[in-house]
């Protein structure tokens, strides 16, 4: 006989595998098919452990770590919103907020009110550990579309414009990651696969 709390947690964690499922529009570096959230989040936490020593202010990594090992599994429900899709992103808020209460719902409370509380800290941007998981949010798909030749870039007219909207707050987590991104944009423009406006 399976205990309650065991059974909770199994729930959550065979749920939490259909992220294998959900598919951003970034492709992998090779070319070929588009990634997949948990690709995505397990290439982010990778990502945060090593490039730990660049971030703005000490953090603890395994928390940032945590955080973007679930950022993104509410995409279950709520789907994968492009980061320049401004009518997806206008409902994202909203449509990800469901998501988090019913997938985290799953577990065991005291573990659900822990992923919950990472899931907002996360969103709300304002701890060392938040500001350097979003760096690595947005540079990992940044350096895929980098390795791909600005190919997404270039499929959705990507302006330097809305990368740079993105980015607003990427200085925060790491001035050295967000100078090396910002060469790589440079880079993307000067070869035309982001329009420079």
């Amino acid at each position: 006989m399976t205990d309650q709390r065991l059974k909770q947690q199994m729930d959550f964690l065979l749920e939490v595998d259909k992220e294998k499922n959900i598919f951003r529009q970034t492709h992998l570096s090779g070319g070929g098919r588009a990634e997949n959230d948990a690709e995505h989040a397990w290439h982010m936490a990778l990502m945060i452990y090593l490039l730990r020593e660049y971030a703005n202010q000490d953090f603890d990594p395994l928390k940032a770590i945590v955080m973007a090992l679930i950022h993104d599994v509410v995409e279950i429900d709520a789907g994968d919103t492009y980061a320049y899709d401004d009518a997806g992103l206008a409902t994202q808020q909203e449509r990800e907020a469901k998501a988090a209460r019913r997938i985290f719902g799953l577990l065991p409370q005291d573990q659900r009110d822990e992923m919950m509380a990472l899931f907002r800290e996360f969103e709300d941007y304002e701890t060392p550990e938040a500001r350097f998981a979003h760096v690595l949010d947005n540079l990992q798909p940044l350096m895929l579309n980098h390795a791909n030749n600005g190919g997404d870039w270039r499929a959705h007219q990507v302006k330097k414009s809305q990368i740079y909207k993105r980015n607003a707050k990427t200085a925060a987590g790491s001035q050295t990651l967000w100078a090396y991104m910002e060469d790589m944009v440079a880079e993307n423009v000067k070869k035309g696969n982001i329009r420079d406006e």
